[in-house]
């Protein structure tokens, strides 16, 4: 992905895995092999395997930069943590890092870290392994989770400890920074700045999870929304109906996409969405009664 820039800030993709193949049918358990091939026109090999047909995510973070500070968004799966249940996630050893620094900032020069949601592909650089303790990653950075989510989980935590929450995501990735004092919980309408070249806002997205959570940047006349995990594939831009196998409230988690899909068609607004392959980052076009995707390549 090409740098976005958006009023004072400046946007950068971070990867981790660029291009993973998933079965389709795991991915969205409603998918159709009609509603596939209507869109392997504008869907090349970038985007669904050919040969399998399966769909290719790409994991990655958003490396945000004002004048005042930096922030890093949705920190992927992490390094050396044991995820049997999906093994492609698996005790990973990814230069992420060195992707980061790649980009001129090192860990310690983050200022915020921010959580779309909680899931185990979403936070797991919120911690690294240190003389075999998870401590955080970035230690001078607040991290920002949602409350309603972090609630839910630390429940489901407390009440069977011995039960790996989120694959074992929140004891090693999210526990961990709570306990070095450096999360701060938010309601899903947070507000983190107001500048006009460098506003940042949390929205409410529900559906995904409990308290999912979006975030809007907005600098000058620009505009750029990371989605998280509203959508998953570009495939949910023309048939917004297809569920996520994830989604805890499946017809709400269809509402926010329709929603967003709706508010950003037709305009100059970036959607940076948590699992696009590359050139990830680009607009909404309306195609008829639904939408589809243009990448800036």
């Amino acid at each position: 992905m090409r740098q976005v820039k958006v009023g004072g800030m400046r946007v950068d993709l971070v990867s981790e895995i660029a291009s993973l193949a998933f079965d389709k049918s795991w991915l969205f358990a409603n998918v159709t092999e009609a509603v596939i091939a209507e869109n392997r026109s504008w869907l090349d090999h970038r985007y669904i395997e050919p040969g399998t047909g399966r769909f290719i995510l790409s994991h990655h973070s958003y490396l945000v930069r004002a004048p005042r500070w930096t922030a890093i968004v949705d920190t992927c799966c992490g390094n050396h943590k044991k995820r049997p249940r999906v093994p492609v996630w698996n005790d990973l050893s990814q230069p992420y890092l060195e992707n980061m620094r790649a980009l001129g900032v090192a860990p310690e020069e983050v200022d915020f870290v921010m959580c779309t949601h909680l899931h185990v592909d979403h936070v797991g650089w919120n911690t690294r392994l240190l003389d075999g303790r998870w401590v955080p990653t970035f230690p001078n950075a607040r991290y920002l989770m949602g409350r309603e989510e972090y609630r839910h989980f630390e429940a489901a935590h407390n009440a069977a400890p011995k039960n790996p929450v989120n694959h074992g995501s929140f004891e090693d990735s999210v526990l961990p920074v709570v306990a070095a004092g450096l999360a701060e919980l938010v309601e899903t309408d947070h507000r983190l700045f107001e500048n006009r070249d460098a506003a940042l806002r949390f929205a409410p997205a529900p559906g995904h999870t409990a308290g999912n959570m979006q975030i809007h940047l907005n600098g000058g006349h620009d505009h750029a929304v990371m989605s998280g995990d509203v959508i998953h594939h570009p495939i949910q831009c023309a048939a917004p109906w297809l569920s996520n196998a994830a989604d805890v409230d499946p017809a709400a988690a269809v509402a926010t996409r329709m929603a967003l899909l709706e508010e950003l068609a037709d305009t100059p607004s970036y959607l940076l969405t948590g699992h696009f392959p590359a050139p990830t980052a680009g607009r909404v076009i309306r195609h008829g009664d639904t939408y589809r995707f243009r990448f800036e390549d």
